[in-house]
């Protein structure tokens, strides 16, 4: 067994134990601060389609805060990616499944459907197993086929476990302080999808930015 199959069959253990129930104690505890919030609600007030980009790290804290808000999650078919589809669907999320290395055209068509129809769409573009804080194309696809905005979303904890996996999975700790930014929403220049695949360090650039203004 490698040292990270062993972090995340630590990481798999973990969050069956977690479970749903404790989660519920846990979060339930943590003192949200949320910035540029405005973002978020102009693309719902004007009914913009539009993809949540978030960093596989942060995606306990994000999935508590937009729960039950009847937005679609890409999840992947790897085994972990399992226990985060049950996650997800116990806290409202719809599901879609598929990778950048497995499912990943079925995914793709999936997601442009979804956002085409007024769904939202939560993606980590850096998932499911890296690099951290890279963005793959299929984001960035799936919003130049559906001219769709991208909006960058992260979370920061002021006091939190971090798993030793590639992501440096965070789990805030009881009574932390999360702090949520929202970036601004983005629309991809390119005309085709492979122009668009290109366009991954202008929107890293854009999440560092929204990071920067959490941990401000």
């Amino acid at each position: 067994m490698t040292s990270q199959t062993a972090v995340f069959s630590w990481h798999s253990r973990f969050a069956l134990l977690l479970g749903r129930a404790a989660l519920n104690l846990l979060a339930r505890t943590w003192r949200f601060r949320v910035l540029n919030s405005e973002a978020l609600r102009e693309l719902r007030s004007a009914r913009q389609s539009f993809i949540f980009a978030l960093w596989h790290g942060h995606l306990l804290p994000l999935l508590w805060y937009h729960r039950d808000q009847s937005v679609m999650v890409l999840i992947s078919e790897h085994r972990d990616g399992e226990l985060v589809a049950r996650a997800a669907s116990s806290l409202g999320f719809g599901l879609i499944r598929g990778s950048s290395t497995r499912g990943a055209d079925r995914a793709l068509i999936s997601i442009v459907r979804e956002l085409q129809a007024g769904h939202e769409v939560a993606i980590t573009p850096d998932g499911p197993r890296g690099p951290a804080a890279k963005f793959a194309p299929g984001a960035l696809v799936a919003a130049q086929r559906s001219d769709s905005f991208i909006l960058p979303v992260v979370a920061v904890a002021d006091r939190a476990w971090r798993l030793r996996s590639w992501d440096r999975f965070m789990i805030p700790k009881p009574f932390a302080r999360v702090t949520i930014a929202y970036g601004n929403p983005t629309k991809v220049f390119a005309t085709s999808p492979r122009a668009a695949a290109a366009e991954g360090p202008r929107f890293e650039e854009l999440m560092s930015e929204a990071l920067g203004m959490a941990s401000g």
